[in-house]
């Protein structure tokens, strides 16, 4: 058992080297064109983000909103109230 544990361990190590060695290739391939192509460029820093503005509502614009969102929740409750009601006809 130990033996099998070993040799599953030390393949295990070779393929990560074979892997690493992969790795290090295309660094120095990527490092040479880099290095070709001149100094690298920053990019100028960004400004910080602000939030957007909000333009304030008109008090008839409030008013709308407002009775939109009553009527809203009228129905909501008026479909909420029937769905209990139904529950409780159908329990009994």
């Amino acid at each position: 058992m130990m033996a099998t544990l070993t040799s599953t361990f030390r393949k295990a190590l070779r393929q990560l080297e074979r892997e690493r060695e992969r790795i290090d290739r295309q660094i120095g391939a990527i490092r040479s064109v880099l290095d070709r192509s001149g100094p690298a460029k920053t990019p100028a820093p960004r400004a910080t983000p602000t939030r957007p503005t909000r333009r304030p509502l008109s008090a008839a614009a409030r008013r709308a909103v407002s009775q939109r969102m009553k009527a809203y929740w009228d129905k909501r409750k008026a479909a909420a109230g029937k769905a209990k009601a139904q529950a409780v006809r159908d329990k009994k």
